[in-house]
Order: structure tokens, then C-alpha cells, then sequence
């Protein structure tokens, strides 16, 4: 939980870049992302240098080489913690012409956040604003991962409020719920094929950090969790940058985090590869069919991205892989052909666990589309019984355009420090999902369709095309009406109209 004083640091910085003429939130991060990338480089290689000294022997794997560079300045000068105590022109110079070209220099070395800083550019315009910027950093603590993790994730939270580039951040509230309802476990191969700021695959790993402590004590365990369970793909490389620093933040060492675009490119090294897939890909868009991978058209012939995605997830789970991914609520009840046919796959084909109505507003103020969750299991052998429903009616925030949280921050999410009274509830139900969700092979098979939640055979979606909507399927509560007995009405009826006659004597009365 970041402290206020550490919020308002973030916010000087933020502000300092606005101040400097850098106003596209998206640019800002990325700047600051590069700026971190450095500092790390030099805390790595100072860790070496204390090894080395401990040891008495010479530095193993030295970050920065011995000598000078092809312009003659010393390595030793490209790092954070020399550079931070020159001059502002000097410090301008050595970053820019220097620390840059250097960064552009680390791809060779394997890890993801080197390979996406090939192509780095600097694009902060003066000396001033970069000795300011390089200060404000400076004084931010980042030994603590958790500290690090979080005010990453509230510059992330920036771009959301800004309105632009908003739909590169999913809700971490709505992450962190579906994270719990998968429940990762340390032998998972985790995917994201729309990946963005790497949200789902932090949220995944902090899951396990914090419920399966032992995938970091054991050393096969722990080498997987840092170079073999994490894989996201993204198109965009701005986004790569930023999402492989969330992941380095977070404490990930070395996931894959690369460029593709996961509907025109083949899939070839990756069918069949991933246990658990976890995503809020794009939608409403739709692509030229030459532009789409054969192998998905195989799955379902359209050119809409949001049944191209799911196809996709399908080809890229094993069999027994788990899915949780964000669709528009147009798939739950297209009429298309390809709509039909691709809900009636997960039906029959697969086992489909549940479906997650959530509010309107959850992805406000950038988009004000209904959304759901769907979760699947990829079995290529059917299984589905039943269909878990929720209606979500409200998530822990406002759902217009300001996203205000209507209550304390120990209640907010779905796993809150505070237990939620009834009153909570009604303005967070999401505590209540996953209560709801353990239970859904038990006392959930009971509930009435009148109830938030309630399951619906595989043979009442049949009968109704495979339509997913919970509108379908839900009851609405009528109110008990009590009717008098007629002759009692009959009899009141009388009495009044007796006394409507004596008024209007006594009216006439008055009147003479």
C-alpha cells in the first residue's frame, strides 16, 4: 500500500514532465521506464562489485565494461550513480549520447527487458527536466518490491485516468478477481495473448507469492516462476517496454515478453503450450481475413477480434488448460453464424465453467461497452453439465465516468483487508463472486434463478441457441400483491359514497 507522502513524489514527477512540455501520458511512463532500467543496471552492477570485494576476486558479470566507449567516455560514467552528480548540461549529454546508445547495445544478453531496449529513444528535451526527473527518482525508495510493484502500477493507473491510452489497463480490482478465481498453481504455464502492461501476469504472480510460497524455495520451481511460466504477447513495442518493467518490478526476473501480433502470425511454436490463459483482449474491431492466421480460421471462419481471440485461446491451451478472459457481451448472444458456432464449441466441445456479468461502467471513462467474463477448460471431449451465472451489479466503484470508490480502501476488491457488511455489498459484490464461485459444484446447484447467481443445465442452453446473456436465464422477484376480498371493497365503496352524499348536503347547506 503506497503512503500518501510517496504518492505525492510520483505525482511531482509526473507533473515535472508535464511541466516540460512531455503531455502524452504514455510517452511519460515509457521515459521513466528507460530511467529505472538504468538505475537497475547499476544497482546490479554494484551487487557484482560487493560479490567481487566479498570474495576477493575479480567482477563476474560485469553490467558495464571496463574502459571507454567508441566516443571515448568512460562506462563507468554512463552509470546512475555517477551520472546523477554532474551538472545538468553534462548529465543531458552523457545520457543522451551515451547511456542510450549503450541501453541500445544490451540486446545480446537474453533477458526480455534488454531485447526491448534496442530500439530506446530519448526524447526528454532539456538538461533542466532531466536533473529534476533523475532527482525525483532518486529520492523514491525502490529497494522494496512491493513498494516498487506498487508505484509502478499507480504511474500505470495514470494512463488510465488520463482517458488516453486507457485501454491498455484492465481494472486491477477485475484482475485480481479473476486471478483468485483460477487460483495459479506453481507448475502453470501462464499466457496472455493481448498483454498490454503485463496487469494479468503480475496479478498472477503475485497470487502465488502470496498463496504458494514454496514456488520460490524450491530451486526448480523458482527457475520456472522467473524464466518459464510468464508469456505475453503485445504488437505494440511501447507497451512491451512498459509491461516487461512491470514484470521486472513485480519481481520476475526473465519472463517472455514479446513482439506478436497473436491473430495474423502463425502459431506453430506455441499450440497446445499454455495451462492457463488470462486476458482482456481487444474487440469491436475486425480484420481483413488475409491478415488472419490460417490456423485460427480453421477454429471459426470471422473477421471479428473478439471470436478470433477465443479461437485463438482455444489453439494455444492444452488439454486441461484454463481460461478466464474479458469479452463484450455481443459474444454471449450474436445471432451470426460464427457466433453460434463458436459458443456452441465451448458448450460441447469443452467444459464451460462460468459466466461473469459485469456492470456497465467498469471500463469507464475510455469505453462504456458491457462486458463479461468467460471461464473455460479446454478438454476437446465436452463436460460441460452446467453453467455457473453472476450478475455483477456493482464493483467497489462509481460507474460513471469519475470511477469514484464508494467505499474504504480495506474494503475495496475482491479479497478485502475488512469484512463487507450487507450495505458493502451492495456497492462491491466482488468478495461475494468469490465466495460464491468455490461453491459452485455445492449449494450454488440450489439457487434460484431469482438469486445473484445460479447455475443453468447444459440443456436449457441447448434449448436456448447457446445463448450465454444471464437476461436469458434470470427471474425477476415479483412482489406479493394482496388483494381484499371483493365484497369488503364492495362494502367500503358504499360507505364512501354515502359520505360523499352527506358532504354535498352539508355543501349545499352552507351555500343557501
Amino acid at each position: 500500500m503506497l503512503t500518501g507522502e510517496l504518492r505525492n513524489k510520483v505525482d511531482k514527477l509526473w507533473d515535472s514532465f508535464w511541466s516540460g512540455g512531455i503531455s502524452n501520458p504514455l510517452q511519460v511512463l515509457e521515459q521513466i521506464t528507460y530511467l529505472l532500467f538504468i538505475k537497475r543496471l547499476d544497482d546490479l552492477h554494484t551487487l557484482e562489485e560487493n560479490k567481487a570485494n566479498r570474495l576477493k576476486k575479480p567482477i563476474e558479470n560485469r553490467v558495464f565494461p571496463e574502459g571507454k566507449d567508441s566516443k571515448k567516455r568512460s562506462y563507468d560514467d554512463l552509470r546512475w550513480s555517477r551520472f546523477k552528480n554532474f551538472g545538468p548540461e553534462e548529465m543531458y549529454n552523457v545520457v543522451n549520447d551515451h547511456v542510450f546508445p549503450f541501453l541500445r547495445t544490451l540486446g545480446g544478453d537474453g533477458s526480455t527487458y534488454s531485447h526491448h531496449m534496442k530500439d530506446a529513444r530519448f526524447a526528454i528535451p532539456t538538461p533542466a527536466l532531466l536533473s529534476k526527473v533523475i532527482d525525483l527518482i532518486d529520492d523514491i525508495p525502490m529497494e522494496d518490491r512491493d513498494t516498487k510493484g506498487d508505484l509502478y502500477e499507480y504511474m500505470l493507473g495514470k494512463i488510465a485516468s488520463a482517458g488516453q491510452n486507457g485501454q491498455f489497463r484492465t481494472p486491477r480490482h477485475i484482475i485480481n478477481l479473476m486471478v483468485n478465481m483460477m487460483a495459479p498453481t506453481p507448475k502453470d504455464t501462464i499466457c496472455d495473448p493481448a498483454s498490454g502492461s503485463c496487469g494479468f501476469l503480475v496479478g498472477a504472480s503475485e497470487y502465488l507469492r502470496e498463496h504458494r510460497p514454496e514456488i520460490l524455495r524450491d530451486a526448480k520451481l523458482k527457475k520456472h516462476f522467473h524464466e518459464g511460466m510468464f508469456h505475453g504477447y503485445d504488437f505494440d513495442n511501447t507497451m512491451l517496454r512498459i509491461g516487461s518493467m512491470n514484470m521486472l518490478l513485480h519481481g520476475v526476473e526473465n519472463p517472455d515478453v514479446r513482439y506478436k501480433d497473436s491473430l495474423a502470425e502463425d502459431h506453430a511454436g506455441d499450440i497446445e503450450k499454455y495451462s492457463l490463459i488470462l486476458a482482456n483482449p481487444p474487440f469491436a474491431g475486425s480484420l481483413d481475413e488475409d491478415n488472419i492466421a490460417k490456423d485460427i480460421l480453421q477454429i471459426v471462419k470471422t473477421k471479428k477480434t473478439e471470436l478470433l481471440f477465443l479461437a485463438l485461446f482455444l489453439r494455444l491451451m492444452k488439454t486441461g488448460g484454463r481460461a478466464a478472459v474479458i469479452v463484450p457481451d455481443g459474444v454471449l448472444f450474436g445471432s451470426s453464424k460464427a457466433h453460434k458456432e463458436l459458443r456452441k464449441m465451448l458448450v460441447e466441445d469443452h467444459k464451460l465453467d462460468a459466466v461473469v456479468s459485469l456492470p456497465g461502467g467498469v471500463f469507464k471513462p475510455y469505453a462504456g461497452v458491457s462486458t463479461a467474463i468467460l471461464f473455460f477448460t479446454k478438454t476437446n471431449s465436452g463436460g460441460t453439465d452446467h453453467v455457473w451465472f453472476y450478475d455483477v451489479q456493482a464493483d467497489g466503484w462509481s460507474l460513471d465516468d469519475k470511477r469514484t470508490a464508494l467505499l474504504s480502501e480495506g474494503k475495496l476488491g475482491a479479497t478485502p483487508v475488512t469484512p463487507l457488511s450487507k450495505e458493502d455489498h451492495e456497492k462491491n459484490n466482488l468478495p461475494d463472486v468469490l465466495t460464491r464461485w468455490s461453491k459452485r459444484e455445492k449449494e450454488e446447484l440450489k439457487r434460484k434463478r431469482t438469486d445473484q447467481s445460479f447455475c443453468v443445465s447444459k440443456a436449457d442452453l441447448v434449448a436456448q441457441g447457446y445463448d450465454l446473456s444471464i437476461n436469458r436465464y434470470k427471474e425477476v422477484v415479483h412482489e406479493e400483491v394482496k388483494h381484499r376480498p371483493p365484497l369488503e371493497i364492495i362494502a367500503d365503496l358504499h360507505k364512501l359514497e354515502a359520505e360523499i352524499q352527506i358532504g354535498l348536503k352539508e355543501l349545499e347547506g352552507m351555500l343557501k
